[in-house]
């Protein structure tokens, strides 16, 4: 890639389309929105017209075929994600594809791979990831302020109202787990520094056949480490955003590791000696993730929340789903 930027396309309409990528673009230089195409047209044309986007196609296909686009932002169902990036990416297209990226952990393999093939790049748009809150962080755990680590915990809630949302639908990839748990997923193994051997127990609550709307899921990791991923879009507690390391010296909590640009706080807790530390705000994490991936589109270096990445977090939210006797998302629901 040369010095010119980035060019993207959209596929879809979504609502996070504007915080995401169209509001963020405005302070990266690096990108530019190219073009957009929906399942609306209508919706296509107004989103268009409303962040001075010069194209709108007709279809997705369409947008795919263009030869003027360099990358893809895929903020489609989580359902419709592999299948989308995965013809993005056979297009000659990088793709920065929401999370979580696949449905489950062999169609994020498979993207890999076909990536990899195609010598693209691709990132799950895990916006948290980004931020200076997560690499200091891991750098206080590993510089031993609390000892050696024995327990991680992460817990992620909100409420989600409304059973016609497509969280709540086992076709599109609903599920707290696959929504809110991802983020959660992802800080347990940061923290941990390592991935879990196995997850010990679950308990879960169901909002239909198949869906959680509350997850309580303990893991083990080597060295007698225990790990613990809390998440619900309905249920107790109603909102949490909170993540914490226990150690041999002390433990270190983090506030708001999954919207850590509006706010965020770690503490460290050392006896009756607690200290306190604010990470900048900004930049914003949606901000730095669309510079990041530019950046690794222009020197070919993975992203952080690159294949090494997105198919450990999926191995994981797998796992936890057959422990707790649910399906990975995309598998055929049994009949009746």
């Amino acid at each position: 890639m040369n010095s010119s930027p980035l060019r993207f396309g959209i596929l879809g309409a979504a609502r996070i389309n504007g915080p995401a990528i169209l509001s963020p673009v405005k302070e990266v230089p690096e990108v530019t929105i190219r073009a957009i195409a929906a399942r609306d047209p209508h919706r296509a044309q107004a989103v268009a017209k409303k962040h001075q986007i010069p194209v709108v196609h007709t279809s997705y296909e369409a947008l795919l075929a263009d030869p003027e686009i360099d990358a893809v932002y895929i903020p489609l169902p989580n359902s419709l994600h592999a299948e989308w990036a995965t013809k993005a990416l056979q297009a000659g297209k990088h793709v920065l594809c929401e999370k979580p990226i696949t449905a489950n952990a062999d169609e994020a393999e498979s993207l890999a791979r076909v990536a990899e093939k195609n010598g693209l790049i691709i990132a799950e748009a895990m916006h948290s990831r980004y931020h200076a809150i997560a690499d200091r962080v891991v750098a206080l755990v590993r510089s031993g302020v609390i000892g050696d680590v024995k327990h991680v915990e992460a817990h992620a809630c909100f409420v989600i109202p409304g059973s016609k949302d497509i969280r709540w639908q086992y076709e599109m990839g609903g599920g707290a787990l696959m929504d809110l748990g991802v983020y959660a997923v992802a800080i347990l193994r940061s923290l941990a520094g390592r991935e879990p051997t196995a997850v010990t127990s679950v308990e879960a609550k169901l909002a239909k056949p198949q869906v959680d709307r509350w997850v309580d899921a303990r893991l083990a990791f080597d060295g007698g480490v225990t790990g613990r991923v809390l998440t619900s879009l309905w249920g107790w507690p109603m909102l949490a955003g909170i993540a914490w390391a226990e150690g041999t010296q002390g433990t270190l909590r983090v506030i708001n590791p999954y919207g850590p640009q509006l706010f965020n706080r770690i503490e460290i807790v050392r006896g009756k000696e607690v200290t306190k530390e604010f990470v900048p705000r900004l930049p914003a994490t949606y901000v730095s993730q669309l510079r990041a991936f530019a950046e690794s589109v222009r020197t070919g270096v993975l992203p952080r929340t690159g294949p090494a990445h997105f198919i450990a977090n999926m191995k994981v939210i797998d796992a936890i789903y057959r422990q707790a006797g649910l399906l990975p998302r995309g598998m055929t629901l049994p009949r009746g």
